[in-house]
């Protein structure tokens, strides 16, 4: 077995990692622990981080170019995710010191009262494709500046970027065992998990592979936190200019060739305006060309490998054998590369198994909606629930039913962004837990009460 770097665009194998054997896990477990005992101040860590960010700007060019190879992602997308990774481990080297200072509990009256926050100890990250740093440093920005060490096992299809990020972090100075790169399989991880010196697990993948990671981590007692992809709504009500709403649910769906979990997914459109919107999203979508994502001229890169797009033809497969239709794309293009056309299906029912299903690549599904309490109920039938967007022109319209959605997220008159500030996650089957700005850090953290009592001004005392 062996971590493989494959071009998605060529189908060459690049390069080959071999898997760490138990001992090279075990010898990393050690120097994490080691150095979690010993990890410096809180204006050190972030002073790494802050190199960190200036070392991922200086190397800009030769890691996105790592991102395009190994999964496919344009090349100017990949900049702009390099240019993001740097700006969140800013974030938390600037307000780290802010989100952990203590805490005054200033309902309490009968004395004094509050919250320390406190680094756990050793942490495990699993992390996917998608997004080859950007997903790391969200994980890594928070938890580093923390405290807490970490053990990073990235996904199989893009080694080359984990190593290139391993090396960034020891570059810019952090301490042996505070960030380390492990080529693992499952079942090691699986071994990992019960160590008393492992105190959390983050996963971003799948929902079967953040089932048994739950399933591990709660009989390990362990803390951990799930962000396992979603079925975004697209919400288009009448009074929103419908060609302006179809150029942002385009941008939102086509994004990184459609493989973002909180892309938007599933258009639904109050019936006023759904012919407009549709006629313009399947003209904007059939502009959408394949090709070499190394090209600055290319507006669509494959899909990050040949098994994504067995699966997502597969998956069209079923949804047109139960009554979808087809109204754009649905094949793949002549020539090399993971491509799928860009695709819009209609007339997807209920009973269609692709109507609770997330399409992780270029498909978008289209449903008409009577009014905006049908279009809220289409949207909260779904077993996912990360984030999702309203068009609609009157604010306090978007805000009555941003509260109606069930999602951990939701965007007004835009497609889902993400930035250091704003926290990422979701409810349902998207998983739990936060990521990013405040609530991402607290995450890991022991919030421990330390309380002062007087005696003289309590009432009652309960011990």
């Amino acid at each position: 077995m062996s971590y493989d770097s494959v071009n998605p665009y060529t189908g060459e194998l690049l390069r080959s990692f071999p898997e760490h054997t138990d001992e090279q896990m075990e010898e990393a477990l050690s120097r994490a622990d080691a150095c979690f005992r010993s990890f410096g101040a809180i204006a050190d860590r972030t002073a790494v981080l802050r190199r960190a960010a200036g070392l991922l700007i200086e190397r800009r060019e030769e890691l996105a170019a790592l991102i395009t190879l190994e999964m496919g992602k344009l090349l100017r997308d990949s900049r702009d995710e390099v240019n993001l990774s740097a700006a969140i481990l800013n974030y938390f080297a600037d307000n780290a010191a802010l989100f952990l200072a203590p805490r005054a509990l200033e309902q309490f009256t009968a004395g004094s009262a509050w919250v320390e926050f406190d680094p756990i100890g050793v942490l495990i990250g699993i992390e996917p494709w998608n997004y080859p740093y950007y997903q790391l440093v969200r994980f890594v920005g928070p938890n580093f500046a923390a405290g807490n060490t970490i053990l990073m096992k990235h996904a199989p299809g893009v080694p080359q970027c984990a190593l290139a990020f391993e090396k960034v972090m020891q570059d810019a100075g952090a301490p042996d065992g505070a960030y380390i790169n492990l080529f693992l399989t499952n079942d090691q991880i699986s071994k990992l998990i019960p160590d008393p010196r492992i105190q959390g697990v983050a996963l971003t993948g799948s929902e079967r592979a953040g089932e048994s990671l739950a399933s591990q981590t709660g009989r390990a007692l362990k803390k951990s936190t799930m962000e396992l992809g979603g079925n975004d709504p697209f919400i288009v009500l009448e009074d929103f200019d419908p060609k302006v709403a179809a150029q942002l649910a385009v941008r939102g769906r086509m994004t990184n060739t459609g493989q973002a979990c909180c892309g938007s997914k599933r258009f639904i459109v109050v019936d006023q305006v759904a012919d407009e919107f549709l006629a313009e999203v399947v003209r904007l979508m059939a502009e959408y060309k394949p090709g070499d994502p190394m090209d600055e001229a290319t507006t669509m890169g494959p899909v990050s490998s040949k098994l994504a797009l067995e699966r997502l033809m597969a998956q069209l497969s079923v949804a047109i054998e139960h009554g979808a239709r087809v109204v754009l794309g649905g094949d793949r293009p002549a020539g090399p590369g993971a491509f799928l056309m860009p695709t819009v299906l209609t007339d997807i029912t209920p009973s269609n198994p692709v109507f609770h299903q997330e399409f992780f690549g270029p498909v978008a599904m289209f449903f008409r909606a009577k009014d905006e309490d049908d279009a809220i109920a289409i949207a909260n039938d779904s077993p996912f629930g990360l984030g999702g967007a309203v068009c609609t022109s009157d604010p306090e319209r978007a805000k009555r039913l941003a509260r109606k959605l069930q999602s951990g997220m939701v965007f007004i008159n835009f497609p889902a962004l993400t930035l250091p500030e704003l926290p990422f996650g979701g409810v349902k089957r998207s998983g739990y837990g936060r990521e990013l700005s405040g609530f991402g850090i607290e995450e890991f953290l022991n919030k421990k009460m330390v309380c002062i009592p007087d005696i003289e001004k309590m009432e009652h005392v309960v011990a």
